[in-house]
């Protein structure tokens, strides 16, 4: 499975839906938040959540790779 972190985190998750989970597990816990995918994850991606809540990029890549995702570049 290949993920594109440019994407929206709502069209993540409509494509895989175990993404929600894993960001959850890294510390992006506002996802699991009633309507938070349908509004903020609509324009927020994995990327500007990093920065948005100083979680570092690298560590989100490297969970995703051990989870069987291949990074798109």
């Amino acid at each position: 499975m290949e993920i594109d972190f440019n994407k929206s985190v709502h069209d993540l998750c409509k494509e895989y839906p175990d993404v929600k989970n894993i960001l959850a597990e890294l510390g992006f816990s506002d996802i699991t938040k009633p309507g938070m995918l349908e509004t903020a994850g609509r324009f927020m991606t994995i990327k500007k959540g990093s920065i948005a809540k100083g979680i570092e990029i690298e560590k989100i890549k490297q969970e995703f790779i051990r989870r069987g995702y291949e990074i798109k570049q």
